[in-house]
């Protein structure tokens, strides 16, 4: 199962980083299962980086790294336009053949999830397996939005001191980075 979210990829102001997400879970039912302990424990209703306090986001990020995930991630900086470097990133990011599903967070743009459907087309895979969900109700769209937020944070050079640790454990899981 495949998961994608990006962060950052609205932001006018300032330089711009986007992340680009793509999350690949093998055995996702023992995934989500831990992804809900994990909320549950910190009392958290669902985990997202933008709502989600520093103490809070800090114990999800160091349970949620050791889960059995691997990712891969774009960092785009100052695109000049967004929608045509998401198709790029994501035509490279998506390579397997035998993809159960791919779930993306239901609040984007439809112009997000063309592009998703296009590309998915481009390599002979069926839009079907396309799922838009609410982040709410899946556990892997929230870990997907933990690693592009982590990663963006990172690249933005954002409370470093903070992020630094976890952003290396975040690679040593095996972590591609593609950087444009």
């Amino acid at each position: 199962m495949i998961f994608i979210d990006e962060s950052g990829i609205h932001k006018i102001v300032d330089n711009s980083t986007f992340a680009l997400v793509y999350i690949e879970v093998r055995n996702y039912k023992n995934v989500e299962k831990k992804i809900q302990e994990i909320e549950s424990n910190l009392r958290l209703d669902k985990f997202h980086w933008k709502n989600t306090p520093w103490k809070i986001k800090e114990g999800f990020i160091k349970e949620t790294l050791k889960l059995d995930f691997s990712a891969k991630v774009a960092v785009v900086k100052n695109p000049v336009n967004p929608q045509i470097k998401l198709e790029e990133c994501l035509t490279h990011m998506i390579v397997e053949k035998n993809i159960k599903n791919i779930f993306i967070d239901g609040k984007k743009p439809k112009w997000y999830e063309r592009k998703i459907k296009k590309i998915l087309r481009e390599k002979n895979i069926t839009t079907k397996k396309l799922r838009s969900v609410n982040d709410e109700q899946c556990a892997g769209v929230r870990l997907a939005d933990m690693v592009a937020g982590l990663t963006r944070s990172y690249f933005d050079k954002k409370n470093i001191d903070r992020i630094f640790k976890y952003y290396a454990k975040l690679e040593k899981k095996g972590l591609l980075v593609i950087k444009t």
